[in-house]
């Protein structure tokens, strides 16, 4: 499975930008999709996450504000973020789970300007 992240791009506070994660490879069936980003001098941290047959789950910083999805016919996961704060800035990472392989996209820079 190879995950390729993009979308990425410079934006200013309060606007609104959406990231996709192409995934290829086998066909698979993924127990875990998410999103996660560090910012400069972070840890990284989970933003979003669909649990196969399970909840959907946000940071809490997030909720309301970000909307995670996925396009199944396509294996494209997205992420939709509104009403975006300098504090959102960071790189974002895609990240599967598949049985027991844990897979990372090459993630995309996203810079909210204030």
């Amino acid at each position: 499975v190879q995950l390729q992240a993009s979308g990425g791009g410079l934006v200013e506070a309060g606007g609104s930008l959406t990231i996709s994660c192409a995934a290829s490879g086998n066909r698979f069936i993924p127990n875990m999709m998410g999103w996660y980003r560090q910012a400069p001098g972070k840890q990284r941290e989970m933003v979003a996450q669909l649990i196969r047959a399970g909840p959907t789950n946000y940071l809490d910083s997030v909720k309301g504000r970000f909307t995670i999805s996925r396009d199944n016919a396509n294996y494209v996961l997205y992420l939709q973020m509104n009403s975006l704060k300098p504090e959102d800035t960071g790189v974002y990472y895609c990240r599967f789970l598949v049985g027991r392989r844990d897979y990372w996209g090459q993630g995309t820079l996203v810079t909210v300007s204030s």
